[in-house]
């Protein structure tokens, strides 16, 4: 890096009147405004938590500086962003039965019946993270399956994607479900599981959690996103119980995060922000941005919206969740207030509606509105092209790829799989590409998803040379989807996603260099710091980290 004898004489006569802390002798990189790595050894942040300069070997360092850090040689990256999690259901799972891991149903119920023995174990029993999927038969459980674990207690199991959940006879009785009952549209009931928009029926009877199980919950899922160099996030699908319970943590001076929230549809969103999104508030730590809606449901229930018939149930093609004009209602009557608007949509008949209604409302309402269709997972190649061209943003999840490869391939077939999780195709057309994990579906961690995003492989390296090799990214397209990309989804790049100067000095020290590591060595990649504007918010091994 050079300096100008303007800038080096700012930089001496000036510096300690607007820095107070050097961060020095570290391996620093992120991506540049091109879109190249862009490596460095110095970060001057000011007394405002933001962004003075970074400094390369050349560039002299200020004499007075209120604090000087040793990096010790030590990798540092700006904070990661998830464009796309769901902090209220992260935090409330910590507190329920967790299943993540369950290889077959006599185990689900085994750890079923654990839980309802323990003292705590309240009188609706609400687990979830189980996936058919880990089993060898890939069974979905059943009513009867669950009451064979607890047959007197409700009990409300849900799939991790959250799609889909189980309920045992006890549950049904307590809301009204007997067989004679019929699921609404965009469900489906089967032998006890209750598939998206039939989710509702035993969920409007499950008492709501209190203020202080949420309050613990969020302060659980902020400890967990800190710990794995998430400084911020979009919130998808903000309920008012989840907002409330951010503007508690934040009144109260405990929210670290930055939140990005988007609405669990209209009626949350207006009663939330009224008449146009929200200022930034504590220092820039929530916002509510814009809207979320859902076009069709998930893969893994079968739930996506298909163009074609599922191969592995040539029966159905999966749920439409809106027709056309009342997407395009919704999406018109938030973006008429300036909300920014997001659409779930996996299924390739679901993306391509998406991709459709925005197309319109691009020509009342322009194409820099940052339309976000969120996953984006089976796109008709047809389709792909025409995201650019109506500034439509894929808000996608690489870890989704690697958790789904096999079921997809059963799923779709082999012959349909071009457009499945086509990273390098969508962002080949100029289309921004953002990346998330949509946690507690894929667990938080940031670092597996850079690694799925560069390899197409797993944790472990599986499949080796990746599933569908062709679709990987650059790191810096990998690390700009964590960062740069995933602020501008959330229309916050002039603010965050890197360190940039004028921007909020969040990084993060981790144990590795991940631009000279092999992708299963970024996949294990753990953060040693946490910083937020400026100051370090959480350490391994430390009280601030407990």
């Amino acid at each position: 890096m050079k300096t100008s004898l303007l800038a080096l004489a700012f930089l001496l006569l000036s510096t300690s009147a607007l820095a107070d802390t050097l961060i020095d002798n570290v391996n620093g990189v992120q991506v540049d405004r091109a879109g190249q790595l862009e490596h460095f050894n110095g970060l001057l942040v000011g007394n405002d938590g933001k962004v003075v300069q970074l400094l390369g070997p050349r560039d002299p360092r200020p004499r007075r500086v209120d604090f000087r850090v040793d990096g010790r040689g030590r990798a540092l990256l700006p904070g990661l962003i998830d464009a796309h999690g769901h902090v209220g259901e992260l935090g409330l799972g910590t507190l329920q039965l967790d299943l993540s891991g369950t290889a077959s149903i006599a185990e689900l119920k085994q750890r079923l019946a654990s839980f309802a023995s323990t003292t705590a174990s309240p009188r609706w029993i609400i687990g979830n993270r189980w996936n058919q999927e880990l089993f060898a038969d890939k069974r979905f459980p059943t009513s009867a399956d669950l009451d064979a674990a607890v047959p007197d207690r409700p009990v409300w199991l849900v799939r991790v994607d959250g799609h889909a959940a189980v309920a045992n006879s006890a549950a049904m009785r307590e809301a009204g479900v007997t067989s004679a009952t019929k699921a609404p549209p965009g469900g489906q009931i089967e032998n006890g599981l209750f598939v998206d928009m039939a989710r509702k029926l035993i969920e409007a009877k499950i008492p709501a959690p209190l203020a202080t199980q949420r309050d613990q919950g969020l302060a659980n899922a902020q400890h967990q996103l800190l710990g794995f160099g998430v400084t911020a996030v979009a919130d998808m699908g903000t309920s008012e119980a989840d907002w409330n319970t951010m503007r508690r943590m934040g009144d109260a001076g405990r929210l670290q995060v930055r939140v990005m929230s988007y609405a669990l549809g209209l009626e949350p969103l207006l009663s939330i922000a009224g008449a146009k999104p929200t200022e930034w508030l504590y220092g820039d730590r929530l916002r509510m941005a814009g809207v979320k809606f859902y076009a069709d449901g998930a893969l893994g229930s079968r739930g996506a919206w298909l163009k074609a018939p599922y191969s592995d149930r040539p029966t159905t093609r999966g749920l439409q969740f809106m027709d056309d004009a009342k997407l395009k209602n919704l999406a018109s009557r938030a973006a008429m207030d300036h909300f920014q608007v997001a659409v779930h949509a996996i299924g390739d008949a679901a993306n391509a509606q998406v991709i459709g209604a925005y197309e319109e409302l691009a020509q009342t309402y322009g194409t820099d509105r940052r339309w976000r269709i969120e996953h984006a997972q089976i796109l008709d190649p047809a389709d792909i092209g025409r995201l650019a061209k109506a500034g439509i943003i894929a808000s996608m999840q690489p870890t989704h790829q690697t958790s789904d490869d096999n079921m997809v391939e059963a799923r779709l077939g082999a012959g349909r799989l071009a457009g499945a999780y086509a990273w390098r195709s969508i962002a080949a057309t100029g289309a921004h590409l953002a990346f998330g994990s949509d946690f507690p579906v894929e667990s938080p961690n940031p670092f597996p998803g850079i690694a799925a995003a560069v390899s197409r492989a797993d944790p472990q390296g599986q499949p080796p040379g990746g599933w569908r090799p062709e679709e990987r990214v650059t790191l810096a397209q990998a690390l700009a989807g964590f960062t740069r990309e995933a602020a501008y989804a959330g229309m916050a790049e002039d603010r965050l996603g890197s360190l940039d100067p004028g921007h909020f000095a969040d990084f993060i020290i981790v144990d590795r260099d991940i631009t000279s590591a092999a992708p299963t060595d970024i996949a294990a990649t753990k953060v040693l710091e946490t910083w937020m504007a400026g100051r370090k918010v959480w350490e391994r091994s430390s009280s601030l980290s407990r």
